[in-house]
């Protein structure tokens, strides 16, 4: 039986993961020459501002058979400003291959696309590529491997002509266990009982033992086999397609009956409509067959599988493969297909920046309107908000880079030219102390909603709880439904106007009128009443805070401890090693936005620095930044009131 192997391949940007998955194609048939990142020609990096930019922007899927072995291949983007791409595509994948380049070693966007493929136990093959360039240093970056991640990794390879075009690898994975058994069986005697007694005992293993016991740990995400590639040339393509099928789990084993999937990509197509790539996890999915998508049934019209562009019409898509299904005009991006599969959420991109985007063009504005509700359905994360009053359409991101893109993707889809405010980091606030926010809204009638909120401060980390301690026959459940959804949706604003978190919300009071009542009453007292509890009590402003780790020349310590404290950041002690420095730090968004480039600058370039999003911490406000309120204010009465009844001009 024809075993299926969905792979991701993932590295930080320019590690040459999308010209593998082209060398990949070509060895496999599906392409008579490899396409070029440079060139534009790839098949994955098909839209218009990838080929421009050279970089991959979206997700694509490519599929290949090899020894009766079909591999899809889900390649992802290298920015950092793209990781929620990233995040979406781990869910669906069997097994990863992790692409790190051989002269850069290392990137901060490495150590977080481990951290998730950790966290996720995704069984993963590290690649080192780029082993024909000059500077190319493969045991210098083994080394990095396992002072960064741990020990569990495993050469297979040994390269000859490294840092040239002549260079070239072995193919035989044995039996450079075998010859590297020194190294290799104390890492696999950790996860085999009979390498542990061989080891133990000073006794010699057959290459065949050590081969097995690779492929058993490695399946199981125990061990990390290593390879070595050259993308440019095609060297070492054949062995890594060969480690894929050896050590990398196939479909089979996260089979199941009952129908569940997961929505990892939409699209739009001009002809069809929106397109939904799906991965199932069990059952099957036919064309014309209905899927309840939510709480709506809908009707699958036409399933493909594409490469690229290209495609062919499958009919059925079963479990343990990808497939594009058009006809389901409300999924979104993230949606589950039939019951939720078990451990197959991770994040790994934070929006910590917000922008306002606007057409350059003020009649072009509805039309942008529909452009990012679109958008949105694509990529959730970018949690576009629009105010209907001020017309005003603000978007979250990770980078600058990411507006860039998204200005060029507008203009090509959508004809329109677009320019966006100067990004401000993403503050929340919590309230300050337990008050209680009560709104009567008896008149002028016909109305009746009486809503009394307590709303308390939690730890930080929390995040929200609602409950409500108010029977049935006071508020009938139907009415405290509608408080339950209007207090989250008013949640986005706070009296700072940032998002609230971090807060207990329990309905202790209120009433409803038998007659005078209107289903929508309540969502018109209830955003009142929170924000005079939220008002009474007082709101702390809440800033995002970076991890920040950094190596560099000792003789630099000094200076760089000076620019952690200028950024109102906090340090652990440094460990000073072979003349550097390692040092973690906590340091606020708003005050590190340009430091990796101030510190490259100041390391002449030789310095490591990652960020990660940490945690939030309260902020002084005169330190932090308010946010004007957008839309209609819900304590100016008169206008609220006049808004809710869609009277307000």
């Amino acid at each position: 039986m024809k075993k299926t192997f969905n792979i991701g391949i993932l590295a930080h940007v320019d590690a040459g993961k999308t010209s593998i998955t082209e060398q990949i194609l070509n060895k496999c048939g599906v392409l008579r020459n490899a396409g070029s990142v440079d060139s534009g020609t790839t098949v994955t990096d098909y839209m218009s501002v990838e080929r421009r930019r050279g970089i991959s922007v979206r997700t694509a899927c490519a599929f290949a058979d090899y020894r009766d072995n079909e591999i899809c291949i889900v390649d992802t983007p290298g920015h950092i400003d793209f990781a929620s791409e990233v995040e979406r595509s781990l869910s669906v994948l069997d097994g990863a291959v992790l692409v790190v380049s051989a002269v850069d070693g290392i990137q901060t966007y490495t150590r977080m696309i481990w951290k998730a493929l950790r966290h996720l136990s995704i069984p993963t093959i590290i690649v080192l590529n780029k082993i024909d360039r000059v500077g190319s240093d493969t045991a210098s970056v083994f080394t990095q491997l396992t002072e960064t991640f741990g020990e569990n990794f495993v050469a297979v390879q040994e390269i000859t002509g490294e840092g040239s075009d002549s260079a070239s690898v072995s193919k035989d994975f044995a039996a450079y266990l075998k010859k590297n058994e020194e190294n290799s069986l104390p890492v696999l005697a950790q996860f085999d009982e009979i390498l542990e007694e061989k080891f133990l005992s000073d006794e010699a293993a057959t290459k065949e033992e050590l081969m097995k016991s690779l492929e058993n740990s490695a399946r199981k995400g125990d061990l990390y086999p290593v390879l070595y590639t050259s993308a440019k040339n095609g060297t070492g393509i054949e062995s890594l397609l060969d480690a894929i099928c050896r050590f990398l789990p196939d479909s089979s084993k996260l089979r199941k009956e009952e129908l569940s999937g997961i929505v990892f990509k939409v699209e739009r197509d001009e002809t069809m409509g929106k397109a939904a790539y799906i991965r199932l996890f069990g059952g099957s999915i036919s064309s014309r067959s209905p899927i309840m998508i939510g709480e709506t049934e809908e009707k699958v019209s036409q399933i493909r599988r594409y490469s690229g562009r290209k495609f062919s019409d499958i009919g059925t898509l079963e479990a343990g493969q990808i497939g594009t299904v058009y006809g389901l005009s409300g999924i979104k991006n993230g949606d589950t297909i039939g019951s939720v599969p078990e451990g197959r959420n991770c994040s790994i991109a934070v929006p910590l920046l917000l922008s306002k985007v606007f057409a350059n063009k003020e009649e072009e504005q509805p039309k942008l309107m529909h452009a990012v509700s679109e958008l949105a359905d694509e990529d959730p994360l970018l949690d576009f908000k629009f105010s209907q009053e001020t017309r005003e359409i603000y978007v979250s991101i990770t980078g600058t880079v990411q507006l860039e893109i998204l200005s060029e993707l507008i203009r090509d889809r959508y004809g329109l030219e677009v320019s966006f405010s100067e990004p401000t980091v993403i503050y929340k606030e919590t309230p300050k102390r337990a008050a209680i926010g009560i709104e009567e809204y008896t008149m002028p009638k016909p109305c009746w909603a009486c809503v009394e909120l307590l709303v308390e401060p939690l730890p930080r980390g929390s995040g929200i709880i609602y409950e409500s301690v108010i029977k049935d026959n006071i508020i009938p459940y139907r009415y405290q439904n509608h408080i339950d959804i209007s207090v989250h949706q008013t949640l986005s604003q706070g009296i700072l106007g940032w998002e609230v978190t971090d807060a207990k919300i329990t309905l202790v009071g209120g009433s409803h009128h038998f007659i005078h009542t209107h289903p929508l009453d309540f969502f018109v007292a209830t955003p009142v009443a929170f924000l005079r509890a939220l008002q009474a009590g007082g709101s702390t402003l809440l800033e995002p805070i970076m991890k920040v780790t950094l190596s560099a020349d000792e003789s630099l310590l000094g200076k760089v401890l000076g620019q952690i404290i200028d950024m109102r950041g906090e340090f652990d002690s440094p460990v000073l090693s072979g003349g550097n420095f390692m040092l973690e730090a906590a340091i606020p968004a708003a005050t590190s936005l340009d430091y990796p480039s101030v510190f490259r600058s100041l390391t002449s370039g030789k310095g490591l620095i990652s960020r990660e999003f940490l945690e939030y911490r309260e902020c002084p406000l005169e330190l932090g930044k308010t946010m004007p309120r957008r839309g209609v204010d819900p304590l100016d009465w008169s206008k609220w009131l006049l808004y809710c009844r869609n009277a307000l001009k």
